[in-house]
Order: C-alpha cells, then structure tokens, then sequence
C-alpha cells in the first residue's frame, strides 16, 4: 500500500448503467475460477472503452462443466463465439485458457437484467472489431 491516503474515484461511484447496445470493450481479465454451485467456471471482465477513468468493467461467467446439458451446451457455444470474436480459432480437444482473452478488443452487444432487486449490465452478444 502507498504512503499517501487512498481516495474515492468519481469512477467509483459511477452506478450508471451502460446504455443498451452494442459497445466497444476490451477484456481486462479471464480467469477459471468455481462457481457458488460449485461448477468449474471462466469468468471475464471487459472494460468499455467509452467509459473513462477505469469505471467499473462488466462481468460474465460461462459454466464449463457440471451444469445441465442444455446450459453447458449454451455456456459453451457463447464462449466459442467469444474466442471468435477475439479472432481465435478454438480446435476441439484444445485446452481451454482464459489467459488467451486478456488484451483482445471487441464489441461487445449490452442488454439490462434485474438480479436480485438490482438491475446490472448483461452482455447478450459479441462481434469482432473491424
């Protein structure tokens, strides 16, 4: 930790949600990690690019085992699209590393959810920058 005082930035306190839509983005971070049902899950973070000050990024989680069939098929072919989007070709029976998200650009398509009495940003689609 620094000497100096930490501070509030106005970014933090930013609780606007994105507006619907497509948004230029880039993915902070991709990582695997468990979820609270205890599936092995890849979580991502993307930073819209038109929100300055490092603002708050948008979460998404794509369950890659142990879920039903039919969501484990649509969490995986949502991240295949991902990978696409990223210009990544994913070969069946290649490893799954989130480390190869980190840094691409993208845009990423940004609908509204109400989750638990809280409405949030929920990405709903992805296609590849020009």
């Amino acid at each position: 930790m620094s000497a100096q005082t930490p501070h509030f930035e106005p970014s933090d306190l930013d609780d606007e949600l994105p507006e619907e839509g497509f948004h230029e983005a880039v993915i902070d971070q991709a990582r695997l990690r468990v979820s609270e049902h205890g599936n092995p899950t890849v979580q991502v973070i993307y930073h819209l690019i038109e929100r300055p000050g490092g603002s708050r990024g948008v979460a998404e989680y794509f369950v890659i085992e142990g879920a039903s069939p039919t969501a484990l098929a649509i969490s995986r072919r949502r991240l295949v699209a991902l990978y696409r989007a990223c210009g990544l070709m994913p070969e069946p029976g290649e490893a799954i590393d989130p480390a190869d998200l980190v840094g691409s650009k993208l845009d990423i398509r940004i609908g509204h959810e109400t989750y638990a009495g809280t409405q949030r940003p929920r990405v709903l689609g992805y296609r590849a920058r020009p």
